[in-house]
């Protein structure tokens, strides 16, 4: 298929639920007032745990949106993708229906699907025995049920799929489904990222992989990306989700656009299990590919969402990363993390950040990193400390890495008719 036969994909309809909000309104809101998510866990008793701080959903009921019963039968990380859709599709105002379905398709990624219910249905069947385990500890536990739980909740009949790749999965599903669209297999399809992490085995492991921040007195202040004091990432939960529309079919209806995603870059360090390989070579070729995808230059980019986890490997790399692929330009752009402020929402990540990105691109303004009181003297790059910024901007990009050496790299612009 060559390029002419391309179509233009737009941006919709948009849904979050995260730590400093449950809907899209609240999350930008959160975002732009520099509104930390962190507080001390409440999901589990954390008091053994060397990491007793993460970033979670507050005031979060499914049944504001699912029917109890069949909110019993899905786990955490399958309401968060559900009830997100479900706020993507209402504010697109796309009504699904027996002939459109197979043309409307869901892609969501996470990293972990249900470990939830795998500890506590592991504890069942040590103390209890196999006959006394949930018959939906499979369909509750797999990562691809948010996928098919999104498409059963609404009816949605296209394309369907699951990206696991670690905390890429949020933006290789919004990528693929990218791609979709752009191919002509799909009309509209429903995209982003999910998870529900905060268990004590999760947080034990990543605790025995050094890579949580100990903070713990001053949770707010924990996720510190770009700083030379960070200590490590903070975990989140939540669901970031987004509508694209082929550009044609999105006029036809009236559809308010919010901005074009126009290019997708994805590659692979080949390197080591857990960290980037020395000066992001990986990730600079991944938002050159995004770049070169959407037929655009590396000097009219504005705005970069780094995937900035607080983490010393990820920081330096990433940094690394963009003066490589944008050369000088990189001293011109303005960056932040949010995750200063969402915490780290491993597949999820890449599904809020999209949709931050693409309201930066919209509004013209810039969320902040918070917590930025003195940058690394190697991370030298404008990282918006502290404040929002009124800033055009006509081209961003969103950055995610993941275990395994997966990069990342999603390109949004300005609509403009042409």
């Amino acid at each position: 298929m060559t390029n002419l036969h391309l179509k233009r994909v737009v941006v919709t309809g948009l849904g979050a639920i995260t730590p400093v909000g449950n809907s899209v309104a609240e999350y930008w809101q959160g975002l732009l007032q520099g509104r930390s998510g962190v507080g001390p866990i409440t999901a589990f008793d954390a008091s053994k745990h060397d990491c007793r701080i993460a970033a979670e959903v507050k005031d979060f009921d499914p049944c504001d949106y699912l029917d109890r019963k069949d909110a019993k039968r899905m786990d955490r990380f399958a309401h968060f993708a559900v009830c997100a859709s479900l706020q993507a599709i209402a504010d697109a105002k796309f009504t699904i229906s027996e002939l459109n379905a197979p043309l409307v398709g869901v892609v969501i990624g996470n990293g972990c699907g249900s470990i939830h219910v795998l500890e506590t249905q592991q504890e069942i069947y040590l103390t209890k025995g196999p006959d006394r385990c949930s018959p939906f500890l499979i369909p509750m536990f797999i990562a691809n049920m948010a996928a098919g739980l999104t498409a059963i909740h609404t009816g949605a009949k296209g394309p369907n799929s699951c990206t696991v790749t670690a905390c890429a999965a949020g933006a290789n599903a919004v990528g693929e489904a990218f791609r979709l669209v752009q191919q002509g297999y799909a009309q509209a399809m429903i995209c982003g990222g999910t998870e529900a992490p905060i268990t004590p085995l999760l947080v034990a492991g990543f605790s025995a992989a050094k890579a949580l921040s100990t903070r713990n007195a001053e949770p707010t202040r924990a996720s510190r990306p770009f700083t030379p004091d960070r200590d490590g990432f903070v975990m989140g939960e939540g669901a970031g989700i987004l509508l694209l529309e082929e550009l044609e079919h999105a006029k036809s209806r009236g559809a308010k656009i919010y901005a074009e995603i126009v290019g997708y870059g994805m590659t692979c360090d080949a390197y080591h299990m857990t960290s980037p390989i020395p000066g992001g070579i990986g990730a600079a070729r991944a938002m050159e590919l995004a770049i070169k995808d959407a037929g655009l230059f590396t000097d009219q980019i504005n705005y970069i969402n780094a995937h900035g986890t607080s983490t010393s490997a990820n920081d330096l790399n990433e940094t690394l990363a963009i003066k490589k692929a944008l050369g000088k330009h990189a001293y011109n752009v303005s960056i932040s993390s949010t995750k200063s402020m969402t915490g780290h929402l491993l597949g999820g990540s890449g599904g809020i950040e999209a949709v931050a990105t693409v309201l930066t691109v919209a509004n013209d303004e810039i969320p902040p990193t918070i917590n930025l009181d003195s940058p690394d003297p190697e991370c030298d790059l404008d990282y918006v400390p502290h404040h929002s910024r009124k800033q055009q901007v006509d081209l961003a990009i969103s950055n995610s890495f993941g275990f395994g050496g997966h990069n990342v790299s999603l390109a949004f612009k300005k609509f403009v008719e042409s």
